[in-house]
């Protein structure tokens, strides 16, 4: 197999994208709250990754965490996100709306992607949460997407490997396959050789101790517990420069 693969790291706000890019990625996936799988990040931060990014980055436009069933008004809110990031600059968006019975909305979809161009324009793994992996590719295709972000509608790419490895032959250069799912240094070569994927994604985190030291012993934000409050999550160099090495051989 080639180990000519496009790497892109999902990042958390401006420092992870400083971090992967330093580390050696292709491309970043930029978004806000990771720990609820990724949401839409300020245009604060969107600006001010333009300001330093050095590599293309594609912003995830998801206005809330749980499902991929939106209402009109958040709806209308993504698509006035993607207007808004194309103003900007950003290069892509990346994005995902299904119907109430796990099926591609395609009249969405296709409105998305009409409002990004000329950007580049990812489904995220709502295509994971869809009842038929072979017809919500084809629907994708009839959208117009650029690329479709999947672990194979497993928790791990290793586990999803024969969903992956159909849809790159189903795809046959109609569509990107990019493959994601707990991908690290052990398995991604693996993953690569088992499926033809030329694009692979996985986010590196870890976490950092908080800097504060007045520390309020009765208030934890959110609902969180006390622990949590003091702890940063952030993308880990060192690892994204290993898996991406661990990609290439």
């Amino acid at each position: 197999m080639s180990n000519q693969v496009t790497i892109e790291i999902c990042v958390e706000g401006v420092d992870g994208l400083v971090a992967a890019q330093n580390a050696g990625a292709d491309r970043v996936e930029l978004c806000a709250s990771l720990l609820e799988g990724g949401l839409t990040p300020s245009f604060g931060v969107v600006s001010a990754a333009l300001s330093v990014a050095t590599i293309p980055f594609h912003v995830i436009v998801r206005p809330r965490g749980g499902d991929f069933l939106y209402s009109e008004a958040e709806f209308l809110g993504m698509l006035l996100d993607v207007s808004m990031l194309k103003d900007l600059g950003v290069k892509g968006v990346v994005i995902g709306c299904l119907t109430e019975d796990g099926r591609i909305d395609e009249d969405r979809m296709a409105a998305l992607v009409d409002a990004a161009r000329p950007m580049s324009v990812t489904c995220h793994r709502a295509f994971d949460m869809t009842i038929d992996p072979i017809e919500a590719l084809e629907a994708l295709i009839r959208c117009g997407i650029d690329r479709v972000l999947t672990s194979g509608q497993r928790n791990t790419a290793v586990d999803g490997v024969p969903v992956l490895k159909a849809a790159v032959e189903q795809a046959k250069g109609r569509i990107v396959i990019m493959g994601c799912g707990e991908l690290d240094a052990g398995n991604i070569a693996k993953v690569r050789d088992a499926t033809g994927l030329t694009e692979l994604h996985f986010a590196a985190l870890k976490t950092e101790a908080s800097g504060m030291v007045y520390r309020n012993p009765h208030v934890g934000m959110g609902g969180t517990d006390l622990d949590r409050e003091y702890q940063n999550t952030v993308t880990d160099g060192a690892a994204v420069s290993a898996t991406i090495q661990a990609a290439r051989r």
